[in-house]
């Protein structure tokens, strides 16, 4: 807004600045049934706490849920619920009202989806190590063939802040999902707490395990682990030389693991060996004399 100043600069002026409503958008890009669609209103000079309205609509003329709320830092967020019944290709708007700051304005409109129903997540396998082919699978009811959804993974944590490792697009077929993901363990296994070091908090080992869920828009589906927990299985390999770094064959070694087992074996004639199938993270390992 450009200010013009005609007075003297030494004598106190009164500028009327006038409020706006600057946008109204969807920030999902569909509205699904039985879901919420989540929303932004961005206004300028309306006041902090200044009272906002919202009202959902169908461009059918079928009116959605109303909402009412406070204008903070010039930004209101909010979720519109969906109706289950809601029928495919309607579209959805809503309409903005700041009764104190006499602004009226409607929103994009976006397309409306039927509920959608996920079912049977599953993983081609229990446990993966490194570098194994899983298949990822689930069946998708209420979108149509060719709709682009993603499966997101998540490595779960028994608090409940599961971290997302990658996101991968995938298409409905046949009312199926289905897609193949490389497994590998992108993070530093040292830093997976021990049986020991967790035992001082009163708590136990726990290997990295995932599930995965299907997002559709900005909603996702199996957040409740429904796709099972998928246990990272590592393996350990050893090698021993002496002082000037010649293989010492057949010593036999103790390994004391991150989960507080233990294993024991022996190198072969080449100083080497390898342990597969192990507890990720931290672990020990001692050797008994050398033959030598």
């Amino acid at each position: 807004m450009d200010l013009k100043f005609k007075k003297s600069t030494d004598t106190e002026h009164k500028i009327k600045l006038e409020s706006r409503l600057v946008s109204a958008n969807w920030l999902s890009g569909t509205a699904i049934g039985g879901e919420t669609a989540t929303f932004e209103v961005r206004t300028s000079l309306v006041g902090y706490g200044a009272p906002i309205e919202i009202q959902g609509r169908m461009e059918s003329g079928k009116k959605l849920d109303k909402i009412k709320g406070q204008v903070k830092g010039n930004k209101f967020v909010g979720e519109l619920p969906i109706p289950e019944d809601i029928e495919a290709d309607e579209m959805v708007y809503f309409e903005v009202k700041l009764s104190k700051n006499d602004l009226e304005g409607e929103s994009n409109r976006i397309p409306a989806v039927p509920a959608v129903r996920v079912s049977e997540l599953k993983w081609s396998a229990s446990e993966a190590r490194r570098g194994d082919a899983l298949t990822l699978s689930a069946k998708v009811k209420g979108l149509r063939d060719g709709t682009e959804v993603s499966l997101v993974v998540y490595e779960y944590d028994r608090d409940g802040a599961h971290d997302p490792v990658v996101e991968l697009p995938a298409v409905v077929q046949d009312e199926k999902i289905e897609l193949q993901w490389e497994y590998e363990y992108f993070e530093d296994t040292d830093e997976v707490p021990s049986e020991e070091e967790l035992q001082r908090y009163d708590r136990h080992y726990n290997a990295p395990e995932y599930f995965f869920v299907v997002k559709v828009d900005r909603t996702e589906y199996g957040s409740e682990q429904e796709s099972g927990l998928l246990l990272f299985k590592d393996y350990i390999e050893l090698a021993l030389v002496n002082e000037e770094g010649i293989a010492v064959p057949n010593a036999k070694y103790h390994l004391i693991l991150a989960d507080g087992s233990e294993r024991e074996g022996e190198l072969d004639e080449d100083g080497f060996a390898r342990e597969d199938d192990v507890p990720p993270g931290p672990y020990s390992v001692f050797y008994s004399e050398a033959e030598e």
